[in-house]
């Protein structure tokens, strides 16, 4: 059966719901139900998705979504579909550059706005085998001391593990219960929850149907599904091929295989990186066999 509506999970899917002009009522009304009390938002901007560096030889910086509200607070919002090395240390790193930009020409206090970095994971990364400690779905990470006690409380990383997320409908607790489960669910939707009948949930879905799409919009809808499943299937063949138990056994052959074949799609060295958990570093050091 054809889905009535969109995979959030991919590239475009992500963005129609939360990162257009028109989205905007959504994603306050997500970041609402996910931010404490004091850090409600009562209107957005979106910025710039691309941060460069301090010079043009430095590394940048491309988010899914960057927005900042109107008391000046900064948002990023990520949707990561795969593990990949270092992956909590990228968003420390991305979150540096929304830090850095709010730096004032002349004489200046040093009075920062909080930056929140929001990652919403289609993967977990805890090992919950070692460590048999209950499955959270929300992880709110931010400077603490040796005693517990906040150190600094406007910079604050926030993991949604979606796969964690197992509730059922009639389970719903909360707005943030009911924005997890649209969005781990929204694909399977043939009728509408009555859960979701209120006017933010009803525009979400009506922005979410692909029948109302048109034909631009449905070939990169297409585009980003293909990509999606390419993605799926391609990191199931080199977990099978080139792993066990998560750790890379391939020879030298063995691992040009599987990057050819990631690089013949068209995936970058972030890419390979990502899907087979070898560094930058060493897919680098193999790039110069595959071109």
């Amino acid at each position: 059966m054809r889905a009535k509506y969109l995979n959030p999970f991919t590239d475009f899917g992500f963005k129609k719901i939360f990162g257009e002009e028109a989205s905007k009522p959504l994603l306050m009304d997500f970041l609402n139900a996910l931010l404490p009390a004091e850090n409600r938002i009562k209107q957005l901007n979106f910025k710039d998705k691309e941060q460069q560096g301090d010079t043009e030889y430095d590394r940048k910086a491309i988010y899914d979504i960057y927005c900042e509200s109107e008391t000046g607070e900064k948002f990023i919002v990520e949707l990561q579909k795969a593990k990949q090395n270092y992956f909590i240390e990228r968003t420390v790193y991305d979150s540096t550059f929304p830090i850095r930009e709010q730096a004032e020409t002349g004489k200046w206090n040093f009075n920062l706005k909080a930056v929140f970095c929001i990652g919403i994971l289609d993967f977990t990364f805890n090992d919950y085998e070692t460590e048999p400690e209950k499955k959270e779905v929300v992880h709110t990470i931010m400077l603490k001391d040796q005693n517990g006690k906040t150190f600094y409380y406007k910079l604050t990383y926030i993991y949604l593990e979606m796969p964690n997320f197992n509730k059922k409908v009639d389970d719903l607790e909360t707005r943030l219960d009911q924005w997890l489960y649209f969005i781990k669910h929204l694909e399977d939707f043939q009728g509408i929850p009555v859960i979701f009948k209120d006017a933010i949930f009803q525009q979400a879905l009506h922005k979410a149907e692909i029948a109302k799409f048109g034909p631009a919009e449905m070939d990169s809808y297409e585009v980003s599904l293909k990509v999606f499943r390419d993605n799926i299937n391609t990191f199931k063949y080199a977990k099978e091929t080139a792993y066990s138990d998560g750790v890379f056994e391939g020879k030298i052959e063995g691992k040009i295989e599987i990057a050819q074949k990631l690089k013949s799609k068209g995936f970058t060295i972030q890419d390979i990186s990502q899907i087979t958990g070898l560094s930058e570093e060493e897919i680098e050091k193999l790039y110069i066999t595959l071109k």
